[in-house]
């Protein structure tokens, strides 16, 4: 199962593209769509889009796992990444992919084992998981990759939207 991990976000959105087939694991790709703080908000939103298509068309991934949305203390700001997810979340319809959400929670029990785990927890299953001697510099990068791995084992239990 090739997987679709994305840690949205209208700044960052990180992204990895994960290959999981009989109970290993291979990163194909990583890496974040950058937005500029002084574009239009629109513009933002369209880079997003253009740059997940791309990688939706190179990839070919069979489903998409995404971060569930939680509401911080700045509206505003929860707002703009709603807008970013609904962005998200409509390139992969287009491209027929099923979509599978996840609470940090649930990304963290199935990382660790545990689901209140700290990041420099996670972090160092995601390189085990991996196999991988050091991870990418955002977080949102490597959140990205916990949001696939979750989905991996978590698969024959979820439902897409």
């Amino acid at each position: 199962m090739r997987i679709l991990g994305i840690d949205p976000g209208f700044a960052i959105t990180g992204y990895s593209i994960i290959d999981y087939i009989g109970n290993k694991f291979k990163l194909i790709t990583s890496g974040a769509v950058l937005t500029e703080a002084g574009e239009s908000f629109p513009l933002r939103l369209e880079k997003i889009y253009r740059e997940l298509q791309e990688i939706i068309e190179n990839y070919q991934p069979e489903c998409m796992s995404i971060e569930e949305l939680f509401f911080n203390n700045n509206a505003k700001t929860a707002i703009n990444v709603a807008q970013a997810r609904g962005v998200i979340l409509i390139t992969a319809r287009i491209n027929n992919l099923p979509i599978y959400e996840y609470t940090p929670l649930q990304v963290k029990q199935a990382v660790t084992g545990y689901g209140r785990a700290d990041k420099i927890q996670v972090q160092r299953m995601i390189k085990m998981i991996l196999n991988t001697d050091k991870l990418p510099k955002l977080d949102d990068v490597t959140d990205s990759m916990a949001m696939a791995i979750c989905h991996a084992h978590s698969a024959k239990f979820a439902q897409s939207l």
